[in-house]
């Protein structure tokens, strides 16, 4: 049986995996908001900080012998390096790369027991190819990809895959944010994609759904770019 564990599963792309993969296994989620989190029907949910309650989420992770984890939630910070602060730099790599890491030290122990995993990180093409303005969101999804890769070839041997998805630009009120914060327009930024378009939360859900499945049992270690052919170049 699945066990999935969406984090950051209250809006957004979370919620489009959580919705998706509700048929495939008892599902878990957790984020900050409790009212958002009670109305996805999962088994049950977990709602707390990452920047403060990782630990809690850690023991739920044990209890609910979690083997499939799903590393959503991140944050998001635009803005000169030197604008930067002590605070601010702690906080987003808290949330996009030290929680990740320390949930994954959390459910790997049943996953190795039972000789199956799934860990998907939500990653960013910005942490492939570097945002200008956005260095520290850039850095700790970089260090996203560094993470796969290395416990890929840790964990092979045990039936446990480790991907990573590198969404670009995707329709939702993250994203949205992030274009009133930057200095080019939803129109300007259209036009530099190849395709001509944002992402969809739908299609970041399905490819996790495929991720899971037997089927994609080989595909560990990667860096996945769903960005409308964003990192191609032009």
């Amino acid at each position: 049986m699945l066990n999935i564990l969406v984090t950051g599963a209250s809006k957004g792309i979370g919620k489009a995996i959580a919705e998706e993969l509700k048929s495939i296994g008892n599902l878990y989620v957790t984020g900050r908001n409790t009212e958002a989190l009670e109305t996805i029907g999962a088994k049950d949910f977990c709602s707390c900080d990452l920047t403060q309650d990782q630990a809690i989420l850690g023991e739920f992770i044990k209890k609910n012998q979690i083997n499939v984890l799903i590393n959503n939630a991140g944050e998001y910070i635009y803005g000169n390096i030197e604008e930067m602060t002590l605070a601010q730099i702690e906080e987003i790599h808290k949330v996009n790369l030290i929680s990740p890491a320390y949930l994954i030290s959390e459910a790997v122990p049943y996953m190795k027991n039972t000789k199956f995993g799934r860990i998907i990180n939500i990653g960013s093409i910005s942490g492939v190819m570097g945002e200008a303005y956005a260095s520290l969101y850039s850095a700790t999804k970089a260090g996203l990809l560094g993470l796969t890769k290395a416990l890929a070839l840790e964990l092979a041997e045990y039936n446990i895959t480790v991907n990573t998805i590198n969404p670009g630009w995707v329709d939702t009120s993250l994203g949205n944010e992030s274009i009133e914060k930057s200095e080019f327009s939803k129109e300007e930024i259209i036009d530099c994609i190849p395709q001509k378009r944002f992402v969809s939360t739908t299609e970041i859900a399905k490819l996790c759904k495929y991720l899971i499945s037997e089927d994609a049992k080989g595909i560990t270690g990667q860096g996945i770019n769903l960005c409308a052919g964003l990192s191609v170049g032009i």
